[in-house]
């Protein structure tokens, strides 16, 4: 019996650590999960109305980025390691998109950067740049003229306003319109198998298919969906609020607004001049509405003159960042 047990044992300590070799090479070998940057930290903050998903990394004064739709923070990954040189970056998920909870209300976007506002506190900053993108931008506008002495420079790229040239975008565009429509019709006509066709529309000739997973992953949540048309309806009153206050909280600190050359171009800055003191006109090259994803070379070194990360008076490396400057 003995000399039988002794080969069947060995025989399962073998196969045993050739089952762990294997485990731990896999291991090794597994890439990081989709959404993961290496020195990157995520959690989540309490809020009204639920919780904000944010991300951050770096040292340095507080830049918090914000996307717009159909995106998450995840549309930052390429600019947000470098800018993390010289600024604490955090980037958030906007109230119902993304890992954030969804509120129950208050989509318009004062609501919403009031959202943010206690996210950015809560994380242990008053004083913070903003730099933000599409629909994240109206909300960085919100929270920039209500909190005036907490935003010290605000950036937006392809971000028109409500109220002041937002419309405009419907004699060339029909998702705006589509989007804001009374639920449950979005809802309805677009289920889980039609994100990828889309959305894929809205990405067509600025990201690769690669590129749009993450985002179709994201929406394929029917709640996520939900949250991002609610955004859509409540441009109506975004525009009345925005021209209520347009001339009474008038910003007075730097506005980069730039457009891609292959979208809104100086659109973008003529959209804020009626709100904005002190505006300066940014076209980035080589892109469509993307610019994070689609010229994050340019957008970082823009970001850097801007936010102040070299000298005043420090000349731009080429024509297009002259607005960019100081």
């Amino acid at each position: 019996m003995g000399s039988n047990q002794r080969p069947s044992a060995l025989r399962g300590l073998v196969a045993t650590v050739a089952v762990l070799v294997v485990t731990l090479a896999a291991a090794c070998s597994t890439p990081p999960p989709a959404g993961s940057i290496p020195g990157v930290e995520h959690g989540s903050v309490a809020v009204d109305g639920g919780t904000i998903h944010y991300t951050r990394t770096g040292s340095g004064p507080p830049l918090i980025l914000l996307h717009g739709w159909p995106q998450t923070w995840w549309s930052w990954h390429k600019t947000m390691p470098e800018l993390g040189r010289s600024h604490t970056v955090i980037a958030l998920d906007l109230p119902g998109l993304g890992d954030s909870s969804a509120p129950t209300g208050g989509y318009n976007k004062a609501s919403t950067a009031r959202r943010v506002r206690q996210a950015v506190q809560r994380l242990g900053f008053q004083r913070v740049q903003i730099l933000a993108h599409d629909i994240g931008g109206a909300v960085a506008y919100a929270y920039a003229r209500d909190f005036p002495t907490e935003v010290t420079r605000l950036a937006v790229l392809e971000s028109p306003l409500a109220g002041f040239g937002l419309d405009d975008l419907n004699s060339f565009t029909w998702h705006i319109l589509f989007n804001a429509t009374r639920a449950p019709i979005p809802e309805q006509l677009i289920d889980n198998d039609d994100v990828p066709t889309y959305l894929g529309m809205l990405f067509e000739g600025s990201l690769p298919p690669a590129d749009r997973e993450p985002y179709y992953r994201a929406y394929s949540d029917p709640a996520d969906r939900t949250a991002g048309y609610e955004y859509y309806r409540a441009f109506a009153a975004d525009a009345e609020d925005n021209r209520a206050h347009a001339v009474s909280k008038r910003l007075l600190m730097p506005v980069l607004a730039m457009g891609g050359q292959r979208s809104l171009g100086s659109t973008i800055a003529a959209s804020f001049r009626p709100v904005a003191a002190d505006v300066r006109e940014v076209v980035a090259p080589d892109s469509a509405h993307f610019i994070p994803e689609e010229n994050p070379r340019f957008l970082i070194d823009c970001a850097r003159l801007f936010f102040g990360d070299l000298p005043a008076g420090t000349p731009p490396a080429r024509p297009e960042l002259a607005g960019c400057a100081r």
